[in-house]
Formats: C-alpha cells, structure tokens, sequence
C-alpha cells in the first residue's frame, strides 16, 4: 500500500513537472505570480522572498519557453533583423 502511494505521488509530481514545463510562457508567469502571492498570504515567506520565488517560478528552459533568448528560428531571425549576428564555432 505505501509503494503504491509513493509511485502516484511520483507520477502526479512528474505530470505537474511536464505540465508547467509545457505551459505557456505568459501562462507560467502569472501561475508563478499567484503561487507566490500565496506563499506570502500563508506566512511561508516573506514579500522579498516571494518576489524571489515568483521570478525563479516564471523561467522556463528550452526552446519556446521564452520569449528572447535568441536560439529560436524566429528571435534568430529577429536578431538577423537588428544587424546582429549569430557566433558560430568551428571544430
């Protein structure tokens, strides 16, 4: 009975982990902003903390999870666009 508990709680942490990791940027960042906020109402943190806690929870990793880091095909071409120029590396 408590391996089978162990494993849902696993597999709800894992489907909540692919769940945020998916979700929309501007999405996450308000989901962050409110989970922060709650954190603070419950006492858990303080208003610095929750800042903190609110700007660490809106990042996101990857292709498409956000909106400037120039290794997309489109804010590649939107730097192209500014004169600037891609680096690339020679082996």
């Amino acid at each position: 009975m408590t391996q089978e508990i162990i494993v849902g709680l696993i597999v709800a942490l894992a489907a909540f982990y692919a769940l945020w990791r998916w979700m929309p940027a501007n999405w996450r960042r308000s989901a962050a902003g409110k989970l922060a906020a709650g954190t603070q109402r419950a006492g858990l943190v303080d208003a610095e903390r929750a800042r903190q806690l609110a700007a660490s929870l809106a990042k996101g990793s990857g292709c498409g999870a956000c909106d400037s880091c120039g290794s997309c095909g489109s804010a590649g071409r939107k730097a192209e666009a500014e004169g600037q120029t891609a680096a690339t590396h020679s082996r």
